[in-house]
C-alpha cells in the first residue's frame, strides 16, 4: 500500500467518530454496521448484543458515542445507560427504540442519553445523529419532547414537580429564563436574540446550569424545565 495512502488512512482512523453498537438482534446490529462502514467519518470498534457488555467494550474501545437497544434480555439498555452515563468521561449515549413515546426512552433520557433514533429511520438520518451528538447537540426535536413528557405524565408528576422546583430553585433569574427558553427546543442564536444576549453569554449559562444542576446535556435540562412546570401556558409553573 502506498505510504499516502496508508497516512491517509491513519489519519482518517484517528479522527473518525468511535462507534458501539449494542443491539441484541445481530442482524440490527449488521445492518447499522454496514450503513456507518461506508462513511469516512464513522468507524465502529466495538459490538455488544447485551448491556451487561457495555462497560467493560467502553473501556477496551474508548467510543464517542454508544448505540444502545432499549429492550435486551439479560441487562436492558436503560440499566447500561444509568451506569454508563454515572461514570467520568461516559461516551455519548443514542437509544435506539421502535417507539416515539415510550417510558423507558424518557428513562434513559432522564439519566442522561443525548437522544434517541427509531429502528425504522433512514440511514442518512441515523449518520446525520451520530455526528450531531458526537459534536455535542442532543437529538431530539420540541415536539417528540413534550410527546415523550405528556407520556410520562401521570400517578408519579406531583411528586417530580416537587422535586424538579427544588433544584430549579438553585438557578438565579436569567439562568432560568434560558433554561425555558432550552426546555422551549430553542437554539443557542434563537436565545441570544429573545433575551438579548450574546451567544456566548447563552452558552456560559447553559454551562453553569448544567453544573449548578449536576446534568449532562440539553435535553436533561429540558426535561427538568417540563417537570417544574415552567413550560407551563402561563409560564409561572402554578
Amino acid at each position: 500500500m502506498p505510504a499516502a495512502r496508508r497516512n491517509r488512512d491513519y489519519v482518517r482512523a484517528m479522527t473518525a467518530i468511535r462507534v458501539l453498537l449494542v443491539d441484541d438482534d445481530p442482524l440490527v446490529r449488521a445492518g447499522l454496521s454496514f450503513m456507518m462502514g461506508g462513511a469516512d467519518d464513522i468507524r465502529i470498534v466495538g459490538e455488544a448484543a447485551d448491556g451487561g457488555e457495555v462497560e467493560t467494550l467502553v473501556d477496551r474501545t474508548r467510543p464517542d458515542v454508544v448505540l444502545m437497544d432499549i429492550r435486551m434480555p439479560t441487562v436492558d439498555g436503560l440499566t447500561a445507560t444509568e451506569r454508563l452515563r454515572a461514570r467520568p468521561d461516559a461516551p455519548q449515549v443514542v437509544v435506539l427504540t421502535t417507539f416515539h413515546a415510550d417510558e423507558q426512552v424518557l428513562r434513559a433520557l432522564r439519566a442522561g442519553a443525548a437522544g434517541f433514533v427509531l429502528k425504522d429511520t433512514p440511514p442518512a438520518e441515523i449518520l446525520d445523529a451520530v455526528r450531531r451528538v458526537a459534536a455535542g447537540d442532543p437529538v431530539l426535536s420540541p415536539t417528540v419532547t413534550r410527546q415523550l413528557m405528556e407520556h410520562a405524565a401521570g400517578t408519579a408528576a406531583d411528586t417530580r414537580r416537587a422535586r424538579a422546583r427544588e433544584r430549579i430553585a438553585a438557578l438565579n433569574d436569567r439562568e432560568r429564563e434560558v433554561a425555558v427558553a432550552v426546555g422551549r427546543g430553542l437554539a443557542n442564536a434563537d436565545i441570544a436574540t429573545e433575551l438579548f444576549m450574546s451567544v456566548a453569554t447563552v452558552k456560559t449559562h447553559v454551562s453553569r446550569i448544567l453544573a449548578k444542576l449536576d446534568l449532562n446535556n440539553r435535553v436533561q435540562i429540558a426535561l427538568l424545565a417540563y417537570d417544574a412546570g415552567l413550560l407551563d401556558a402561563d409560564g409561572d409553573g402554578d
